[in-house]
Formats: C-alpha cells, structure tokens, sequence
C-alpha cells in the first residue's frame, strides 16, 4: 500500500500512480467495537483514460437519478458512467477539468473547464451549448430552482447563465473566483473569492453584503436549516455567519482549508483543513479531530450518525461524531476527490486515475441535513433542500 504524498494538491497531482490495475483496487472494512475484520464489498473501478496529462482527477463525481455517475478528468473528458462501471459516453472539452458536474432538473450536466468554457451536455452525451469566459472554469456550478446557472471564473468574474446558456448577468468580484457558489432557500448566493472576500448576492446580481476574511477563499460554503452560512478561508479559520452577513463565530481550524463544510444531523460541521480532519460542534469548538501526514483538501460526507472522509495512509474512514472507528477502507491511492453518498448507501469518489464505487459493512444513507457532503447532495446541485 502506497505511503500518502504530504504535497499541497497542485504538486501531489504530478505523484506516482501509473500502472494501478482493477485488481489491486481491494478494501477492508473494520469494526473496531466488534473488534472484528468485515470486509466492504468492492462494486468496480471504472479506469480512466490511461494517457491523462495527470494522474489523478479532483473532480467529484455527480449522481443523476438514475444512477448514472458523471465525472469529469484531467484528460479533458467529461464521463458518463452507468451504475455497473461501464462507460456510457464521454465527451470532450479542449482542456482540463477540475470544476466538478452537476445534473439540472431535466438530467443536463453542467462543467466548466480550463479552455475558458462552461459545458451544458444532454443526457444523450450531446454538447448543447458551451459559453466562453476570460479565464479557467474550476467552481463548480450551482443550479437554481428556476434553472439559473451560477459559477466563478478566474478571470475575477462571477457569471448567471439562463438555461439556454446566454448571459443573465456578470458580477466582478476582484479576485479569482474558484469557489463553488451555494444557494440558499430564499435564493440568496455565496461564494469566496481570491480577494479574501466572502459574497451574498441577490438573483439580481446585486450585492447584499461582503465579508472580509484573512487571505483567499477557495472551499465551497455551507447553508444550515437556519439560513446561517459556513464557509472556510485560507487564513486557518472556519466562519459562522447570520445569513445578514454578521459573524457568530469563528474556529481555527490551525491550517488553510481549501476543503469545504458539510453539517450533520446533530448540528456539528465537519471540514477537511490541510493535515487534519475536524468536527466543530454548534457552538463552534472542536470536538474531535484526526492528523494526517499528507494535505487533505477534499470535502467529508455526513451518513446517519457518522462522518466519511479521507484518511491517512490511502485510506477512506467512516467514524462515529465521537471520533470511533465504524469501518475503513484501504486504498492503493489517496482520495483525490470527495465522496458521494448514494439514496441507497453506495459511496463513489475519483481515486488517482479510477472511479471507485464501494458498498461499506454498514449501510448508512445520507445525513438529513441542510448540507450533508460536496455542493448539498448528488446532483451537485449546491442549493437547499434540492433533493
């Protein structure tokens, strides 16, 4: 088992992981209060193109309805994946993709890339419009509920698409915008920014208030029940604010966090921050937290009483909110990608080159929160209540 690179992600995406076949893709799964060896079951690995520029992919794959898993890599190629790990389709952009999809109302999936574009792709694979901004496309989009599209740019812009891809509005932010945006219920828009500002805007366009951190803003925000958001900053600190832009609290969580929050159903929010994982209580302490030897930047789940996350040593953990072990699996590589949490307790994330889908011992669904992993729920969607 491979030992985990402790590079930031931009350096670790250039480490070793060629030459991994399906085989050695095997897991285990421990019951630490049983004090027995369960082993998880290994559903597939799908492989991606075994050429990719780079080997790994950080796009977190999306889930339709229908089970259809879309993930997009750094070879340029956004995949379609059935429910058993077979390629359905792929299609193309000119560059990499980083931006993770998210699956519309009518089964559109959305991405932006680093050729400067934003993707709308039907169902059937086909490209149904494409709309060109001045810089790489890394934020993943946000979909409203009357189809509004919403993402950053790094070319400073934030951008509203109507759902035929032409231009709603722009919003210039002032600094890179890679931050994936969240919708609240009343609408209202967050995202961070390279400038170390923090955004509320209206459907409109129109700035409701800015909120200054200490250094850039890169992780996607969390929306809890209340309207409050959660956002994590670069500067070591996780922000709790009224949904007015006033700060409850802050956290440190001791590194950047480039990762970003998801809530469980007790309340407690769980981020990934550089060396650790942490869960902070309501009120805003940790309360428990796990060291890793390597940079961890890819956001946690929350299941039913307990939290999924990347770990140390190629690992994927499962752990009660009291820091005990319910299982884990052993990887040939780390995560490079959140986990997606299925209705029916499947867990898909990007593994170095791979698509992973692992079936764990203990079958738990998603969290009943507001925000329970990546962009709210499978679709990506990143707004409220979307399910």
């Amino acid at each position: 088992m491979k030992a985990c690179s402790n590079t930031r992600p931009a350096a670790r995406m250039m480490g070793a992981a060629a030459g991994l076949g399906l085989a050695c893709f095997w897991l285990f799964s421990t019951a630490v209060h049983a004090g027995t060896e369960m082993e998880a079951s290994n559903l597939w690995a799908f492989p991606f193109t075994a050429n990719m520029p780079n080997n790994e992919t950080l796009s977190t794959p999306a889930m339709a309805p229908d089970g259809t898993l879309y993930a997009g890599a750094f070879d340029g190629k956004l995949h379609a994946i059935t429910p058993d790990g077979r390629e359905r389709w792929h299609v193309a952009a000119t560059s990499e993709i980083k931006s993770s999809p998210a699956v519309g109302d009518d089964g559109t999936v959305y991405f932006g890339a680093r050729d400067r574009r934003f993707y709308a792709v039907s169902p059937a694979g086909k490209i149904k419009w494409t709309f060109r901004t001045g810089g790489w496309v890394d934020s993943s989009a946000a979909i409203a509920t009357d189809g509004t599209l919403y993402f950053g740019s790094w070319d400073k812009n934030f951008y509203a698409l109507k759902p035929d891809g032409s231009l709603k509005w722009k919003f210039a932010a002032g600094g890179i915008v890679d931050s994936s945006p969240a919708i609240a219920a009343d609408g209202t828009i967050y995202f961070g920014a390279h400038n170390k500002k923090f955004y509320a805007l209206g459907a409109d366009g129109q700035p409701r208030w800015t909120f200054a951190t200490g250094a850039e803003i890169t992780s996607s925000p969390a929306i809890g029940a209340d309207g409050s958001v959660y956002v994590g900053s670069t500067d070591g600190f996780l922000y709790h604010l009224k949904a007015d832009g006033a700060e409850i609290w802050r956290c440190r969580t001791g590194s950047g966090a480039n990762g970003s929050p998801v809530l469980t159903e007790n309340g407690n929010i769980v981020i990934a921050a550089a060396y650790k994982t942490l869960i902070i209580s309501p009120a805003g302490a940790i309360v428990w937290s796990l060291g890793s030897p390597c940079w961890i930047d890819e956001t946690p789940a929350a299941m039913q009483g307990t939290v999924c996350f990347s770990a140390p040593w190629c690992r994927l953990r499962a752990t009660q909110q009291d820091g005990a072990e319910l299982w884990s699996a052993g990887l040939t590589n780390n995560l490079s990608s959140s986990p997606v949490i299925s209705s029916s307790g499947q867990i898909y994330f990007s593994c170095g080159k791979y698509v992973l889908a692992v079936q764990p011992p203990v079958t738990l669904l998603p969290a009943k929160s507001s925000w329970p992993m990546f962009r709210a729920d499978s679709r990506h969607t990143g707004r409220v209540a979307a399910n």
